[in-house]
């Protein structure tokens, strides 16, 4: 099944980011201009196909795609040797991102965001029960996902055995009694944070692999944040610490 990717400036992001792209479908009567004359520039230059189709072809594919959709080829992951190069070519300890079962593409987009505005040298996601590389993700990453990294792995339990073995620590993301005071943890070695789903949290022998839990304290009536809000908290933390001592 077609994965589409909409909007001028996705498109544009993954144009200049030299993503797999296989058509671009243009809404007849749309005049080229601005991002979207360079846009066709680029398809164009990469020898990407351009056809014209009626407006509502496009509005049965996706809402909100600015007249332009493409069709995006199969995305291509990266193994675990590839996040430990980045981190080796920074000369900086690993720091990486880790989602068990993290299931809505706007919280896995806006993730990808915020991990690489922060400098992560890659994602670890799982294959099962959680949403893989999309449209809706690229979409929603606001072309952060050109400039990362992701592992796609069947075990995400075997993979932290493996990080371990690499002597990187596994710091898991649960608001959990046990759990300490996200602000008391030294994120300045060489780590892994890792992120549940939305509904369940970590996964039972994800939590009991990690080597610290952190939890952000809540003084309102909320008892939890969005995954994404609160991996966005914890990102930034580690980062601005990492970054005191480096």
């Amino acid at each position: 099944m077609p994965d589409y990717l909409y909007g001028r400036h996705a498109i544009l992001e993954a144009l200049r980011a030299g993503q797999q792209v296989e058509e671009i479908l243009i809404a007849m009567g749309v005049h080229a201009r601005g991002a979207l004359d360079e846009l066709m520039a680029l398809a164009k230059s990469a020898n990407v196909p351009v056809r014209g189709v009626a407006r509502g072809d496009l509005d049965r594919i996706a809402r909100n795609h600015q007249g332009v959709i493409a069709r995006i080829g199969e995305y291509r992951y990266a193994e675990i040797e590839d996040l430990l190069a980045v981190a080796q070519e920074r000369g900086e300890p690993a720091f990486l991102l880790m989602l068990d079962s993290v299931q809505d593409p706007q919280n896995f987009g806006t993730l990808l965001r915020t991990a690489e505005a922060v400098g992560v040298h890659g994602i670890v996601i799982a294959e099962r029960r959680a949403v893989g590389v999309t449209g809706a993700v690229v979409k929603s990453s606001a072309g952060a996902i050109n400039h990362l990294k992701i592992v796609r792995v069947t075990n995400l339990a075997r993979t932290i055995d493996n990080l371990k073995r690499e002597n990187i620590w596994i710091v898991g993301i649960e608001n959990v009694p046990e759990a300490k005071d996200y602000t008391r943890m030294d994120y300045k070695m060489a780590l892994a944070l890792v992120l549940g789903s939305e509904g369940e949290g970590l996964s039972r022998l994800v939590r009991e692999k990690c080597d610290f839990l952190v939890k952000l304290p809540m003084w309102g009536k909320v008892g939890s944040l969005n995954v994404a809000v609160a991996g966005s908290i914890i990102l930034y933390a580690a980062k601005v610490q990492r970054e005191s001592t480096s």
